[in-house]
């Protein structure tokens, strides 16, 4: 109708098998057959340009590169593969078949030793363990899995909230390991990776309503998640750093992924004459008691897991079948390791 104030436009764009919805706005309006309607996009589903999560990749291989280059393989080990490179060679496969530095390298570099947490106040390991990785084949599984799946979020919901999301979920998944594995040293970025597959699902949950087929993408993420903490039941790789990685980027989805609801998008974007008699919430209830719930989980979860750390409690000792959670003994493999480096494998 002539001299009507237009509608807001709804807008589908791709984004998790393309069930993404976010809502636009006129730019120009027009009554009757005048010139077509330009849309801009509502800055609270503004696309964002991704760079930090590239910075993170490349923090990550300039960390392996430094780390190989104190490794200095043919002056401390009698063969080395790939010796042309000097001291960027790797070590036997008898004692890395990664590709990669010493287990002495790695805690020398800030691997995550418990005993060293505890005893010699480097809770620092807890951080700078998540920028090292065992070897090329781990740090390819690693940035691969971050570049796949981390740009995406990034460009959703911005570098602040996935990057502290990023720091936060590795510092989860060093602290549940720390707790649990006590002989071996832990290197690599698979809990903080967990974390940010663990936020995938807690946000298609407190969004719910924005989606489009949610069965279909609720099932295929958990699938995924399924099978990558599956992996973890092998030797020699870090599954409490993977769970504790995951459960932690799950709570704090609901804390810093949340969306307001398309009835207050519409409200707040058009014009007064537009706007309803009844004012709409900007977050539904659920949405609300989720986030709630989620934080005080987040602050007991992290509080009690530094202060069990920091008293040397070993939960083994309190869990009887919790090792299972890490490793699967089998015919084909033990689970009994020698305290060497344990890698965390995304």
């Amino acid at each position: 109708m002539a001299g009507s104030v237009p509608e807001i436009q709804i807008q589908v764009n791709s984004k998790k098998g393309g069930n993404s919805i976010h809502p636009v706005e006129p730019a120009r309006t027009s009554a009757g057959g005048g010139p077509p309607v330009v849309y801009r996009e509502i800055k609270h589903f503004k696309k964002w340009f991704p760079w930090l999560i590239p910075s993170f990749v490349i923090a990550n291989v300039v960390t392996f590169l430094v780390t190989m280059y104190v490794n200095n393989c043919p002056h401390n080990s009698v063969s080395c593969v790939a010796g042309f490179l000097g001291r960027f060679s790797f070590q036997p496969f008898s004692e890395n078949p990664l590709l990669g530095p010493s287990s002495n390298t790695l805690e020398k570099m800030g691997a995550l030793d418990v005993n060293k947490v505890v005893h010699e106040h480097e809770g620092w390991r807890l951080i700078t363990c998540m920028w090292l990785h065992g070897g090329v084949f781990h740090l390819l599984a690693n940035m691969l899995s971050l570049i796949v799946i981390g740009i995406r979020l990034e460009r959703e919901f911005g570098f602040v909230r996935i990057g502290l999301l990023y720091i936060i979920a590795g510092l989860g998944g060093s602290l549940f390991s720390a707790l649990f594995i006590k002989s071996n040293i832990s290197v690599g970025a698979s809990g903080a990776l967990f974390g940010l597959l663990g936020s995938m699902l807690s946000e298609l949950i407190i969004n719910w309503t924005i989606y489009a087929n949610k069965l279909t993408v609720l099932v295929t993420l958990v699938v995924i998640i399924v099978i990558n903490l599956a992996v973890g039941i092998l030797p020699h790789v870090d599954n409490f750093a993977h769970i504790g990685g995951f459960m932690s980027g799950f709570l704090l989805g609901f804390v810093f992924l949340i969306r307001p609801q398309f009835g207050w998008v519409s409200q707040r974007y058009a014009s007064s004459a537009y706007s309803s008699t009844s004012a709409k919430p900007k977050f539904k209830l659920y949405q609300m008691v989720l986030w709630v719930i989620s934080l005080i989980l987040l602050i007991i979860g992290f509080t009690g897991g530094l202060v069990m750390l920091l008293r040397g409690v070993d939960l083994n000792d309190h869990c009887s079948w919790c090792h299972y959670m890490s490793c699967v003994p089998t015919s084909r493999w033990s689970c009994n390791t020698e305290p060497v480096s344990c890698m965390n494998l995304g």
